[in-house]
């Protein structure tokens, strides 16, 4: 008899955790699972219950239920021990850009069919500072809407309200001084956005192309300052319809293992993790901890529709040199 440590968010998405929970329950039961069940009371609270399932030695699978904020903490717990249960994934959030990147289905029947007859594939964690995510770091332009919209707005709007919310807040864009670091390149410019990632798509708005999770490399996509309002409605343009002609002039794209991201502001940049608030440094190092661990999913489920070309380099007015070795 197999055993499972099951934690819920029964608040995430359209809060349909709850009118799900008595079939997700029967269908383990039904193929001889026992299931220890814990419905998350407070933020932080299933980062203790997921180190505590991997520390016990006694589960033999991790199933989170509810969104990406939900499974990044499921994630900062088991990275806390030294023994990591497999995960098993039902996803209910607005919008689980990681769920839909590996191929777990949004039918929460189909998703636990993907725990009992899948098999464990294993998938890279970001490490970043202190903390870990699964699929996106991010600073500038709009990441604070994810982790300041209430969660009512989210579960009605679904992903939605990231472009409600960031169209009214276009008026107060701004760009940052940085410097990115990696390998023997340093880049320093200034820029609206940057994200790192380890997903095919963050927030149904934006999609890479050819991304594995097992790789041990990250994506890391950096939106250059336009030069006035013109330029700025070209970039969004460009965007939308995933031009690459006119995206080169704004873009740097790369992928990587590690990097070192400086502020060069008087105030240092917020940064989001996996859509929660990611801190305030002036320094940050991201590393990849390559195939940290396994989830569950069925065979030649994981996504891999291209949308965008691979390899952006732009023509800018950024500096970018080598370190001298």
């Amino acid at each position: 008899m197999k055993q499972i440590y099951f934690i819920c968010n029964l608040h995430s998405g359209h809060a349909s955790v709850g009118s799900n929970l008595a079939m997700i329950l029967d269908r383990f039961t039904a193929v001889d699972f026992q299931v220890t069940i814990h419905p998350t009371q407070s933020q932080g609270d299933a980062i203790q219950c997921a180190k505590y399932a991997c520390d016990a030695g006694f589960y033999d699978i991790l199933v989170c239920s509810g969104g990406d904020g939900t499974l990044n903490e499921v994630i900062q717990g088991c990275m806390a021990s030294d023994t990591p249960c497999p995960i098993g994934y039902i996803p209910f959030g607005s919008t689980n850009d990681f769920a839909r990147g590996l191929g777990i289905p949004n039918d929460p029947a189909k998703a636990v069919d993907c725990i009992i007859q899948g098999e464990k594939y294993p998938c890279d964690v970001g490490s970043f500072n202190q903390k870990y995510f699964t699929y996106i770091a991010a600073f500038g332009a709009f990441t604070e809407i994810s982790y300041t919209t209430p969660q009512q707005f989210k579960n009605v709007l679904g992903y939605a309200v990231y472009i409600l919310n960031g169209i009214a807040k276009l008026s107060k864009i701004r760009a940052y001084r940085m410097r990115i670091e990696y390998d023997d390149v340093v880049i320093e410019d200034e820029f609206l956005y940057g994200m790192v990632t380890n997903s095919s798509s963050v927030a149904k708005l934006l999609f890479l192309s050819d991304v594995e999770w097992d790789d041990g490399l990250f994506e890391v996509t950096l939106i250059r300052k336009p030069n006035n309002l013109v330029e700025l409605h070209q970039l969004i343009t460009a965007l939308s319809k995933f031009h690459l002609g006119l995206k080169r002039r704004y873009l740097y794209y790369f992928r990587v293992s590690h990097l070192t991201v400086t502020s060069l502001e008087e105030e240092p940049v917020s940064w989001t993790i996996d859509g929660e608030y990611g801190g305030k440094e002036c320094v940050n190092v991201i590393s990849n901890c390559k195939k940290a661990v396994e989830f569950f999913m069925k065979p030649n489920e994981r996504d891999t529709k291209s949308k965008i070309a691979k390899v952006i380099l732009p023509d800018t007015e950024g500096t970018v040199y080598r370190k001298k070795l």
